[in-house]
């Protein structure tokens, strides 16, 4: 190993100790770091969720008869449906949605027990509130499914195909499953881009970063002595992060815990390196926080985190091709739920790689061109 060498390994190692003591210095930052991260993953696990319980519905039964009852009875044992107000006038369902007592309102008519013991399909009426169309739309196809599933077993039906279906990965549908391993890609880039955005401006805005200047560091040694502290913490909130989605949610974790922490490494140096480059374009530390806000606000919107990609237009489907926070939910929500490897997602972590190894080196760039 030669002398240079050595060098510029001590001076990156005076730099990462120096990094680490004005990071701990404060005892609030300590909080943001290892107290925040937990607290926004049971926050996030418990509010972005989109499964429909207790859905307050209205009912207007004009057949009143034991089928009639069991229909009603059928919809509120399943757990997805609540009865809150009963009435005999067709108009009051309307009113119970209009001044927001219901999400969904139930008529049935009369002579509906008679048709379904006579074989023919009755009708009945289901009236949804469209304001919110996702809750909506849950609604009415659980409604949908629980009246069709009654009236199969209440007519009967000739002998055709015996559909049985099965959903894998996540057998019971439950929205915190999915969404809970992305949570952890969020946290885990909002604390890269909070640690490092302001890294360089902060030490412009104190007038240590002539000192830094004309000691021997190179613009590359000062980018990793900058980086290197901020992954190993990252690193820790990733662990801290993920053991309370696997004790406190029950998340499974299919995939090996190799591969995530391969994939976290490379997904954390892409958002440092994001982070740097926002330091060395911003002025003021406010310039940089308001700068890191325009790049992690779209990020989230396209990265499948909350609406499927599938679903946008062709050019913001090209546009999510180059944000980071995309294909590291992709492999992340691989591992966990469908136990997938690195040769299942070679793809996702090959951008990673080459997003965090140009961002590393623009940031040096534009970090020695403002020298």
């Amino acid at each position: 190993m030669s002398t240079d060498f050595k060098l510029s390994l001590l001076r990156i190692r005076r730099m990462v100790v120096k990094e680490l003591r004005q990071l701990f210095r404060d005892q609030r930052t300590k909080r943001v770091i290892f107290v925040s991260p937990i607290l926004q993953l049971i926050l996030f696990g418990y509010a972005v969720n989109t499964d429909v319980h207790n859905v307050a519905m209205a009912l207007v039964d004009h057949d009143r008869s034991a089928e009639s009852r069991e229909l009603v009875s059928a919809l509120t044992a399943s757990g997805y449906f609540r009865i809150v107000s009963t009435s005999d006038r067709s108009a009051d369902l309307g009113r119970a949605l209009d001044r927001g007592q219901a999400l969904v309102a139930l008529e049935i008519p009369v002579g509906y027990g008679v048709d379904l013991l006579d074989g023919r399909s009755p009708s009945v009426q289901l009236l949804v509130d469209g304001t919110n169309s996702n809750t909506a739309t849950v609604a009415q196809g659980y409604a949908t499914r629980i009246v069709l599933q009654l009236g199969a077993r209440a007519v009967q039906i000739p002998a055709g195909i015996d559909l049985r279906a099965r959903a894998w990965f996540n057998p019971s549908l439950e929205s915190r499953v999915y969404n809970v391993p992305a949570v952890i890609g969020v946290i885990v880039l909002l604390m890269c881009l909070l640690l490092t955005a302001l890294a360089v401006v902060r030490e412009r805005e104190v007038g240590t970063l002539e000192q830094l200047l004309v000691s021997p560091l190179t613009p590359g040694e000062l980018m990793l002595g900058k980086t290197l502290p901020v992954a190993g913490i990252a690193l820790v909130q990733l662990t801290l992060v993920t053991s309370v989605a696997l004790l406190w949610f029950d998340i499974p974790l299919r995939g090996s815990v190799p591969t995530l922490l391969l994939a976290a490494a490379l997904f954390i140096l892409a958002g440092l390196s994001f982070g740097l480059l926002i330091s060395t374009i911003s002025a003021t530390q406010q310039e940089a926080f308001l700068a890191m806000f325009l790049f992690f606000l779209p990020a989230i919107i396209l990265s499948g985190f909350l609406y499927p990609i599938s679903t946008m237009p062709e050019f913001f489907q090209t546009l999510t091709l180059v944000n980071p926070l995309r294909h590291f939910l992709e492999i992340v929500r691989g591992i966990f739920l469908k136990g997938a490897g690195v040769t299942d997602l070679w793809i996702q972590f090959s951008v990673l790689a080459g997003m965090a190894a140009a961002g590393l080196f623009f940031a040096t760039r534009r970090f020695r061109s403002t020298l």
